[in-house]
């Protein structure tokens, strides 16, 4: 970990201004361009607020509409994040083959660049959920871990995306499968619903999703206003760290046959 942690910062620059770029031709050549960032978690939020609320008549005895509303939005917000990153991050290495052998710019480093540019609708997000929370009353001082819960989540993400892109040097397949686990993940990720409404027989598969802890502790912190439980932080952080240490790991090892298969 040590180790990326320093390539991290030997480049923080490069990775800077490669994100800003990143940024740019996302939203170039669209009508709204940077906009889409503001309308694009807008426009979900409806979708989901319809299919929860008008469609499937979910309601819950201590919410009213708009704190159910809020509470759909603390899920959505750090999914659109992860499944971003997902999307672009998985064909990162395959679509940068110039980059393999580059020394100022190292090919680990854009499976991260990817995962930073990608966390802009997510920044957007949260930020218009703060300040409608606060319109509500309910603004919390819990509202300052955010941007700590924010970074846990990018070591998370950006292991992830280390790992799949790297296999996907390899074996192609995985841009099939990450759109598949996509799927899983938006059925079994706490979104729309708290977790007593899980039945109990599959409380179990929801628990292994990793998803589920991350919007976990951004609920808890965000919408109900207080400290998640020791055990929730707990697991939280050494998921994030693992899968960060681990992604690098995978990738650092795999990185020396990239030449022979791009």
């Amino acid at each position: 970990m040590g180790k990326a942690i320093f390539l991290i910062w030997k480049y923080r620059h490069v990775l800077w201004t490669t994100t800003k770029n990143d940024v740019k031709s996302r939203y170039a050549g669209s009508t709204l361009g940077i906009l889409w960032a503001l309308v694009y978690p807008i426009l979900l939020l409806g979708v989901y607020t319809l299919l929860y609320v008008g469609i499937l008549k979910v309601r819950t005895v201590s919410m009213t509409t708009p704190e159910y509303t809020s509470l759909i939005f603390c899920g959505l917000v750090p999914f659109l994040g992860f499944s971003e990153a997902l999307g672009s991050g998985v064909g990162s290495v395959t679509s940068n083959p110039n980059l393999i052998k580059n020394t100022m710019f190292p090919i680990e480093l854009v499976p991260l660049r990817t995962v930073l540019s990608s966390t802009i609708t997510q920044i957007v997000g949260t930020v218009l959920l703060l300040i409608a929370l606060s319109v509500m009353g309910k603004a919390s001082i819990f509202f300052f871990l955010v941007p700590l819960i924010f970074v846990m989540q990018l070591l998370f993400t950006t292991g992830f995306i280390w790992f799949v892109s790297s296999v996907n040097v390899l074996a192609r397949d995985m841009s099939q499968i990450t759109s598949v686990l996509m799927i899983f993940f938006i059925m079994i990720s706490p979104i729309g619903y708290t977790p007593d409404m899980i039945p109990e027989g599959f409380r179990t598969l929801a628990y292994v999703n990793p998803l589920y802890s991350i919007i976990t502790v951004y609920r808890e912190v965000i919408f109900y206003g207080r400290l998640p439980s020791a055990l929730d932080i707990t697991f939280f952080v050494m998921m994030s760290l693992a899968s960060f240490s681990a992604g690098f790991f995978i990738f650092m090892k795999l990185k020396q046959v990239f030449a022979d298969y791009v």
